[in-house]
């Protein structure tokens, strides 16, 4: 069997994200689980070697390189549709929530989240015309739809109207190397990226959907309420800068506390494992999210985390695994961070649960639904 599949996402270097890093996991087992099937993977620029996870893997590089909405259109309904019609593969998966609409071979998609349905304000006007247009085509003319979460699952029925039937659920899941860490390599963590202070930990692209202007607020009046110790908390916000920043930094400049936030910018993956088991609290409290794996990410690795209560996070914190609070008051965010702060009690239970929570997600189930999405398109499933 040959299988087309969208690699977009896996970028060279270390710039592996949420997409790219479910492309990472999910495909790496695919390729291993299914020998005897060549998986054609698709890049639009020049590829790092490590993603070529197996002798059954062909590379190709499509151009344009996709990260415009012309260029997207140029992509899949250009140099994709074309590369599908002169080799028709039993299947093109894609992995980005994007494919294309210009063929007859099956198409296996995962769409990872609605959020520009729903707050379409926080993508620029070319991207959101793109989605808008392109994306429930995508979902409709799909053979099989995979979302990532049962949240994002009832999202798509309701949005668009794609039969529950239709569409499978592949959680994401957290990387074998978060785990807890040794207090001497807690301290190091420490020592490097917050002056030896106890810190609240963000993970997670700087763009409108993650509401860090609420958290920087809700961090400001946790530390102006004072209390034991308070003084000397940190907050890591470790991401890159994406999109509609503006916002975010206007709040930061804001705060009467701007000494005890750190903008990290990205870290290698080693750091990241170590930044979470070293935090006092994971705090990740987007207003809309397909998963969120952060929430995953810190539970693996014995962090406490203070989370949404909203989309689909609490579905993957799990009962008890996470304190919840409303992302869009900065005062229900601020009581959460201090309960957490206090509250030793709290944050035992809350990595606990957090533990037991992580049974229910492992990349090589997903990997396996990915696979039964490719069979049931190509009619063997």
């Amino acid at each position: 069997m040959q299988i087309a599949v969208n690699t977009r996402f896996l970028l060279p270097g270390d710039q592996l994200e949420g997409i790219g890093r479910f492309s990472y996991e999910t495909l790496s087992r695919l390729v291993a689980q299914h020998p005897q099937v060549t998986f054609h993977f698709l890049f639009d620029r020049p590829f790092d070697v490590r993603y070529l996870f197996g002798p059954n893997v062909v590379p190709h590089v499509l151009f344009p390189p996709a990260r415009h909405p012309l260029l997207f259109v140029a992509w899949f309904e250009g140099a994709v549709a074309r590369w599908l019609a002169r080799h028709r593969p039993a299947a093109f998966l894609s992995l980005d929530g994007f494919t294309t609409l210009a063929t007859r071979v099956p198409r296996v998609t995962v769409l990872h989240d609605l959020a520009f349905e729903h707050f379409p304000l926080d993508v620029g006007l070319l991207q959101r015309k793109y989605y808008h247009f392109f994306v429930p085509r995508f979902a409709r003319a799909s053979a099989r739809v995979v979302a990532v979460s049962e949240a994002t699952k009832a999202d798509i029925v309701k949005t668009y109207g794609i039969p529950p039937a239709k569409i499978s659920v592949a959680y994401n899941a957290p990387a074998e190397l978060f785990r807890p860490q040794p207090e001497a390599a807690q301290r190091e963590i420490r020592r490097r990226f917050s002056h030896g202070q106890p810190y609240f930990l963000f993970v997670g692209a700087l763009q409108p959907r993650k509401n860090l202007g609420n958290l920087l607020r809700a961090f400001d009046a946790f530390k102006t309420a004072g209390g034991e110790g308070v003084a000397n908390a940190q907050l890591l916000i470790v991401g890159r800068k994406a999109w509609k920043a503006g916002p975010i930094l206007t709040a930061y400049q804001q705060m009467r506390h701007q000494s005890a936030v750190h903008f990290t910018g990205r870290v290698a993956d080693p750091e990241l494992a170590g930044l979470y088991a070293a935090a006092r609290a994971t705090v990740y409290v987007p207003y809309f999210e397909g998963f969120g794996i952060p929430i995953v990410e810190a539970q693996a690795s014995g962090c406490p985390v203070l989370t949404a209560n909203v989309s689909s996070m609490p579905e993957v914190g799990g009962v008890g695994g996470a304190l919840y609070v409303n992302p869009h008051d900065a005062d229900d965010i601020a009581a959460g961070l201090t309960r957490l702060w206090h509250d030793d009690a709290l944050r035992e239970q809350a990595v606990a649960q957090g533990h037991e929570n992580l049974s229910r997600f492992s990349w090589a189930q997903s990997a396996e639904v990915l696979w039964s999405a490719v069979l049931a398109a190509t009619g063997q499933g």
